[in-house]
């Protein structure tokens, strides 16, 4: 019972402490979603003691512990997937930006000179 308690209080604070990164800007929306979701998980785990059997026998999966590896590990790869689309873009921009520089330097020279 104590194991609950800790894992629903620790839970709760860490959804209300990403909740407070958001607000003061040094987490965006669209990576807190994985975040929350994942302690939303973990809240409704922490209170519902026979869900994690019950989910794994849905699944077939023969232990309920594997089933926690299995959906973190399923978790990581959507959010590097979602990671490498987000810096593939930032990439293509920050291409465009420096050929735009240096566009824009090479006018300035010819109209200095």
């Amino acid at each position: 019972m104590r194991i609950q308690v800790l894992a629903i209080v620790s839970s709760l604070l860490f959804l209300f402490y990403i909740g407070a990164l958001i607000i003061k800007g040094k987490l965006r929306e669209e990576y807190a979603i994985m975040w929350i979701v994942c302690t939303l998980v973990l809240v409704l785990f922490s209170f519902w003691r026979d869900g994690l059997a019950i989910v794994s026998k849905l699944f077939g999966v023969f232990s309920p512990p594997n089933m926690v590896f299995i959906g973190a590990i399923f978790a990581i790869l959507i959010y590097l997937l979602h990671l490498s689309v987000v810096v593939s873009k930032l990439q293509e921009h920050t291409k465009t930006l420096a050929q735009e520089i240096a566009l824009l330097k090479q006018k300035e020279e010819k109209k200095n000179a």
